[in-house]
């Protein structure tokens, strides 16, 4: 009504009177805000991104670290493999623990008469060994046997029995009370059967294989589920993030 009133030559100014219209972010028009440019969002998704891939790393990382000093901390309290034991070798040389001193060791014990199970577990034992030989950046593991059948396991059954496995193994007897002694030092169970009719026994024991730190102490254990592949890995990462247990 109002701009009826008007002259019509004031209406021909009337668009240089009136506001311009705002302009939004979008441009010259108005109308809703453009999207960034493709440029521009791939670098703001690559950088939220990487802050929570960052984010999630650290916390990995620092929840690995208080995982293995928790288990440093079980593993002191727990101290097992601690003194010393007196056992002799399959080429009849005496040998104490102090001989396997800065050395990485996977021990397993068992005995000559074990119908399959020990020899599978020899045989894991030995295929993890030469894994690990494959990498001359790594020190050498030192394979052991020990046996929990010193009745029946002397010297020579022992070097009979160990030349089936990796050439590196060494089997390791004694007396029925120094073979007790190193059992009960890593407390391994062992008891044998009853007798058949031709004097034969079957020897039921704990069936895993340690692994012993260059402190000589337990670091961990392998049961018949891990695989020589496993063990290997397992010992690999052990070597790069050991520090001793004893002071």
């Amino acid at each position: 009504m109002a701009l009826a009133l008007l002259p019509a030559r004031c209406l021909r100014r009337l668009p240089r009177l009136l506001p311009a219209p705002s302009r939004g972010l979008s441009g010259a028009r108005g109308g809703p805000p453009s999207a960034l440019p493709l440029g521009r969002r791939v670098a703001v998704v690559a950088a939220v991104g990487g802050a929570a891939g960052g984010a999630w790393l650290y916390l990995r990382a620092r929840k690995e670290r208080e995982r293995r000093e928790r288990r440093q901390r079980e593993l002191r309290a727990l101290a097992l493999g601690q003194g010393n034991f007196q056992l002799v070798d399959h080429r009849g040389q005496p040998r104490c623990k102090a001989d396997f001193r800065g050395q990485w060791v996977l021990l397993y014990f068992g005995f000559t008469h074990c119908p399959d199970v020990c020899p599978d577990e020899l045989e894991k034992l030995s295929r993890a060994v030469e894994l690990l030989d494959r990498d001359a950046a790594l020190p050498r593991v030192q394979p052991l046997f020990i046996t929990v059948d010193p009745e029946r396991d002397d010297v020579a059954a022992v070097a009979r029995y160990v030349r089936d496995f990796h050439p590196r193994l060494l089997g390791l007897t004694g007396s029925p009370e120094q073979v007790k002694a190193v059992s009960g030092a890593y407390r391994v169970y062992a008891s044998a059967g009853p007798k058949d009719e031709d004097g034969d026994y079957i020897v039921d024991h704990t069936i895993i294989i340690y692994l012993l730190g260059p402190d000589g102490l337990f670091l961990d254990y392998y049961n018949r589920s891990k695989t020589a592949d496993k063990i290997a890995e397992s010992v690999r990462r052990h070597m790069e993030s050991y520090e001793p247990l004893l002071d």
